[in-house]
């Protein structure tokens, strides 16, 4: 902020400001227009573009590890694969922006800053940085939508590793991909176990000299086919891509609450079937209890498909190589690993995850005062005490993260009818006196689930009750029936 010298603008306010221009900022902006085309609202995104995760990951293959028939928005048709590439994501949500207008409503290149709340107002003021021109802009708004997402998009996670800086070679982070990195023939190790390494290693191998995969421990994959049997046989008889949308959704929706179901219910047999399918698809010699077999349950931590099963077509050839150990330190030609094994390599990739953003790392200040987050208890996840009108989209960990965005959509469209009928311009989430000696607790139990960006950041996230208005559930199929009823006159809506 110290950077920022320019002249301020003159103020504008909008009804709204959303903030994030992804697949949450994008859906987010659908439903006010849709839902309340009276209100005026502005959408502010700091990139340069629209896509947000989409736009900053551009990485050999990178696609995305769940189904867009779940992933994409409820009233846009998929019609591709199931598994999509991340220029696909993007391409549909081009059409998006462009079917609805939604462009007219962006402004790019703004860099939020700080946002502080006036109760005497009841308006919040945001302050960004236009980066083209340099300068900074202010902007009021009744209403604060954060749709930024959970990623920070500036710097991806990478463990400082022992003798790091020895490395002679080119040390990587998915996250900032160089566009001019030439790979050809060069021995690659990729460090990492989840999604991005499993989809990294299939898609450079055949121009790598050797790609090897380097974990600390497994993961769960489940490999299958890219393509949906119900769909295409929907496509083939002419039924309608709204239909086909709508149908494939439910199916998969369906399927995926029972495997979730059946994965708490019956662990045990769940990780026997998934590795089991890992298996099924390497050479007998090959050594799946040390590389794919996790020591967590199934559904700790996220589960990615794997299209055609790609990556274990990759170490069946031989292309690709899994190394389950340890990192000793890294030394000047490569990694140096605990069982007194090295590893040579020109590149080596750390898709070792991201760091949490919370709330996009924004200042937020209410009558004059610092929020500090983690002191605050949050309202099924998406909304704080004592931070008035304003929502954060936290979409889910075990289903498709844009299946919250439409439910927040119809939420907050909601929320801000009522809000106008009842002639109030001010609201807060606040504890009931029921709620005094409710037991806080961390905004998720690991116990339940437990990747490292979270254990990581846990401690800055706000914080969750023991009873239910207070949870970010992470369960879609019962949020869908009880967010659409819940009573916006309980008294834990306090309404000015």
């Amino acid at each position: 902020m110290n950077a920022v010298n320019n002249s301020v603008n003159n103020i504008e306010h909008f009804d709204v400001l959303v903030v994030g221009a992804g697949l949450s900022g994008i859906g987010s902006a659908y439903h006010l227009k849709t839902q309340l085309p009276d209100k005026s609202f502005c959408v502010l995104d700091g990139m340069e573009s629209f896509g947000g995760t989409w736009l900053t990951h551009n990485y050999p293959g990178v696609r995305s590890d769940s189904d867009l028939f779940t992933f994409g928005y409820r009233f846009k048709p998929w019609t591709g694969s199931p598994i999509a590439k991340g220029a696909e994501i993007l391409n549909y949500m081009r059409e998006v922006i462009a079917d609805n207008h939604i462009d007219q409503h962006i402004r790019y290149n703004h860099h939020v800053l700080g946002a502080s709340w006036d109760s005497v107002s009841q308006l919040w003021t945001i302050t960004a940085f236009k980066k083209d021109s340099k300068e900074t802009v202010l902007i009021t708004a009744n209403f604060l939508w954060m749709c930024q997402g959970y990623y920070n998009h500036e710097k991806g996670y990478t463990p400082d590793w022992k003798g790091r800086d020895d490395y002679q070679g080119l040390l990587v982070h998915p996250q900032d991909w160089p566009k001019d990195l030439n790979y050809k023939d060069k021995k690659v190790v990729i460090i990492g176990s989840g999604a991005t390494a499993a989809t990294l290693a299939p898609n450079i191998a055949e121009d790598c000299e050797h790609v090897t995969l380097l974990q600390r421990s497994p993961t769960y994959f489940i490999p299958r086919p890219n393509n949906n049997p119900l769909t295409d046989q929907l496509r083939d008889i002419g039924v309608d891509d709204a239909w086909i949308h709508e149908i494939t959704r439910k199916q998969l929706l369906q399927e995926q609450a029972g495997f979730i179901q059946l994965s708490t219910q019956y662990p045990n047999e769940v990780k026997k079937g998934l590795i089991d399918g890992v298996a099924a698809l390497l050479d007998d010699d090959f050594d799946v209890e040390k590389h794919f077999t996790p020591k967590y349950a199934p559904w700790r931590q996220r589960i990615a498909v794997v299209p055609e099963g790609d990556i274990f077509a990759g170490i069946r050839s031989g292309k690709v190589d899994v190394k389950t150990d340890q990192i000793e330190c890294f030394n000047e030609t490569g990694i140096a690993l605990q069982s007194g094994e090295q590893l040579d390599a020109d590149i080596i990739i750390s898709a070792t995850g991201f760091n949490l953003s919370v709330l996009g790392g924004i200042e937020f200040s209410v009558d004059g005062q610092i929020v500090d987050f983690s002191e605050k208890v949050g309202y099924r996840g998406m909304m704080f005490t004592d931070v008035p009108n304003m929502v954060w989209v936290m979409g889910y960990f075990r289903a498709s993260w844009t299946l919250r965005v439409d439910l927040i959509g119809d939420f907050i469209c909601r929320l801000l009818t009522h809000m106008d009928q009842k002639q109030v311009k001010q609201l807060t989430m606040t504890l009931r006196d029921e709620d005094a000696d409710m037991e806080l607790l961390p905004w998720i139990d690991t116990e339940e689930f437990n990747p490292g960006y979270m254990l990581r950041s846990l401690h800055l996230m706000p914080k969750r009750g023991s009873k239910v208005d207070w949870q970010h559930t992470q369960d879609y199929w019962s949020e869908k029936d009880t967010l659409p009823s819940v009573n916006l006159d309980d008294k834990l809506f306090v309404y000015k």
